[in-house]
């Protein structure tokens, strides 16, 4: 491509092709779908190898630019996955409970775009934590490209948690959600402004425990504080605290009424 215009990606990333694969295939570790149970421990040693070796080769090209141990990080990594299932089940179980469509935790994991998106937060987050640049993102990206659901691997997420439908949410990077929390479609949990100088300082909202969001809500601010056990109905916007045991609101007027008093009928156009 001699002479091809515009910005060109080194070597030093790793290609999006090779991350979503390692993205499902981790997902698959988890959550595997097995012929025979009584192969499954040798299989699952073999998968987890071939996986460590993957994150490695992923990461190596990262550490030209940036100061990670590719040893340890692919080590220990995969020695917390037990934790990251034990949360996840924790996560089906309580749309399992709650969605009165859902009719068992198989159904949860196979299928729901809610779930799916939090199977890979929660697999990022720990990254996050661990300072691992760019493939955090890029994971959560392909998950926010299959499900229309935009968790930053920065926020912090209690357990259980559950997104209902899901698509249009949108929960920012210094988010602090606590646990038993529910979101519906279209809630942001968002910044007041986009500003590069606050990148350092919490500028999303924290959501404490036992608190619903319906859909299409909008909360933003990082010193929003929404107390537990609230309820945010659809449609609201808000950017001042409320306190625990809340039930907030917009109220409006829907009139129902016979066209053939109208001598012209509303007409609207999509």
């Amino acid at each position: 491509m001699n002479g091809f215009p515009g910005y060109l990606l080194s070597s030093h990333f790793p290609s999006r092709q090779t991350v979503v694969a390692f993205t499902e295939e981790l997902i698959n570790f988890l959550f595997p779908v097995i012929d025979d149970p009584r192969n499954f421990d040798q299989a699952e040693a073999s998968l987890k190898a071939s996986m460590q070796k993957e994150l490695i080769e992923i990461l190596t090209p990262l550490s030209q630019n940036y100061a990670i141990d590719v040893d340890e990080i692919s080590e220990h990594y995969f020695d917390e996955l037990p934790s990251i299932k034990d949360q996840l089940i924790q996560d089906a179980g309580f749309i399992v409970e709650f969605d009165p469509a859902a009719k068992s935790l198989e159904e949860v994991v196979l299928s729901y775009p809610g779930f799916l998106a939090i199977i890979v937060y929660r697999l990022t987050h720990v990254l996050y934590e661990k300072q691992i640049p760019i493939l955090p993102r890029m994971m959560s990206e392909w998950a926010h490209s299959k499900t229309g659901i935009d968790i930053n691997p920065g926020a912090t997420i209690g357990c259980p948690f559950f997104i209902d439908h899901g698509t249009g949410v949108v929960i920012g990077e210094t988010t602090l959600i606590g646990k038993n929390v529910k979101l519906y479609q279209g809630v942001t949990l968002g910044a007041l402004a986009v500003r590069k100088e606050d990148a350092e300082i919490k500028r999303h909202p924290t959501i404490e425990d036992n608190v619903v969001i319906y859909a299409n809500s909008t909360i933003l601010g990082g010193k929003t504080v929404i107390g537990h056990d609230s309820i945010i109905g659809g449609n609201t916007w808000l950017t001042e605290s409320v306190i625990p045991h809340s039930i907030v609101y917009t109220k409006n007027q829907t009139i129902v009424a016979d066209k053939k008093d109208f001598i012209e009928p509303l007409n609207f156009v999509i």
